[in-house]
């Protein structure tokens, strides 16, 4: 009987994994089709090009404020219950992105879709360390593999319907089909996980002290110092490198595509290293090898061959190194909903702040100032991983 029990329980976990690695393969899909239809969007809701950037800004508020709200519903509610509707609602307002006839309707749509995706970014990470416990790590790197490979195949779904009449509607109304799936089988799952860590003596006396508020806010400055890394050199990669005459256009476009690919596989090959490795090795071993990639690539910046291998050791690199910290995370304080919102904020704002900041510096200092912004941002994040470990309980740093 115990056995028929053990085995009932692995499987009821590996399908909750499952589900929750489908939102993340929509969330990588959805979050790469803006990109390359911009120019239509432009044209339909008849804006200048100049006027869309307002759609980036826009999605990152409404997500900020569904990851600010969210922990705390998920700590009263049932998990899948949460996802299932908020997913379903991010598809009805992707289904409508290619049908909004003037910029502040596409802006609204965009808004409300970026609170949905901050439920199901927030919901999908906890829900997992709520089934797996002190074994998230593998998992967890998986989660975030089916990001990049949902961010890696949308282009391909926009180039394969761009001939047809109104085709990029067409790669929408798919996305949004898929998303709606997904929806569904949240709302039919049951079974929603709640914390299950029982919290030691000393876990409950720092999660009313100091030392846990530090824990957490070192915790969301890790996350805000590489999700701000991350997204400033993938997003200005290719005006790196036209700017600079590093790259052609076509050349800067594939070199952007590199950093992806890598980025993939890096998560990908994470998978196995979680169940050999401990956090701490994961993420101090990336982090230095990002370190030094960048300080090669400041010395070579004249180069195109040094720009190509950081691109893509960089990617490479940088892959473990959000998901190994969550999961760090999880495993020194006892992560509740409202705690993993908190925490999750420091991704929010970090993909809005030192993108944003980028542009302005550009601009007064030119292009290779981004190299700098970038390496400054991941030493605050090397501080910031420091002052978890140092902030961690005994038995947990025993355990690292």
């Amino acid at each position: 009987m115990f056995v028929k029990i053990s085995a009932f329980t692995r499987n009821d976990a590996i399908r909750r994994t499952f589900g929750y690695y489908f939102l993340y393969i929509c969330l990588g899909l959805d979050s790469a089709i803006l990109g390359p239809t911009l120019p239509v969007l432009a044209s339909q809701t008849s804006s200048r090009l100049g006027q869309m950037g307002l759609v980036f800004l826009v999605g990152a508020i409404g997500y900020t404020l569904g990851t600010i709200i969210s922990g705390r519903i998920f700590d009263r509610l049932p998990g899948h219950l949460v996802l299932g509707i908020t997913q379903l609602g991010a598809a009805v307002l992707i289904f409508f992105i290619p049908l909004a006839n003037s910029l502040w309707l596409l802006l609204a749509i965009l808004a409300c879709k970026g609170f949905a995706e901050g439920f199901v970014n927030t919901g999908a990470n906890i829900l997992l360390v709520w089934t797996h416990g002190e074994k998230v790590a593998p998992f967890m790197n998986g989660l975030h593999f089916f990001f990049g490979l949902g961010a890696f195949l949308s282009p391909f779904l926009v180039a394969q319907v761009v001939g047809v009449a109104g085709g990029y509607r067409w790669a929408y109304w798919a996305l949004a089909a898929f998303a709606a799936l997904v929806g569904l089988r949240m709302l039919t799952m049951s079974g929603s996980p709640h914390p299950t860590q029982a919290p030691s003596k000393d876990a409950v006396q720092n999660s009313r002290g100091q030392v846990s508020s530090a824990l957490v806010i070192s915790a969301t400055l890790f996350l805000f110092f590489y999700v701000g890394a991350e997204i400033t050199f993938g997003g200005w990669l290719y005006t790196y490198a036209v700017t600079l005459n590093l790259a052609s256009v076509a050349g800067a476009a594939y070199l952007t595509s590199a950093f992806w690919a890598a980025f993939t596989i890096g998560r990908l090959i994470s998978i196995p290293a979680a169940t050999r490795f401990t956090p701490k090795q994961v993420i101090l071993t990336a982090l230095l090898s990002c370190l030094s990639i960048l300080a090669l690539g400041i010395i070579f910046s004249g180069s195109s061959l040094t720009l190509w291998l950081m691109a893509i050791g960089l990617g490479f690199c940088m892959a473990p190194i959000w998901p190994t910290g969550f999961t760090l995370a999880g495993q020194s304080i006892v992560l509740t909903g409202k705690i993993a919102g908190v925490i999750l904020l420091g991704d929010s704002f970090g993909g809005m702040v030192l993108p944003t900041v980028m542009g302005k510096v550009i601009e007064s200092s030119g292009p290779r100032t981004m190299v700098y912004l970038v390496l400054s941002s991941l030493v605050l994040n090397f501080l910031a991983f420091i002052g978890m470990l140092r902030l961690r309980p005994e038995k947990k740093l025993l355990d690292a």
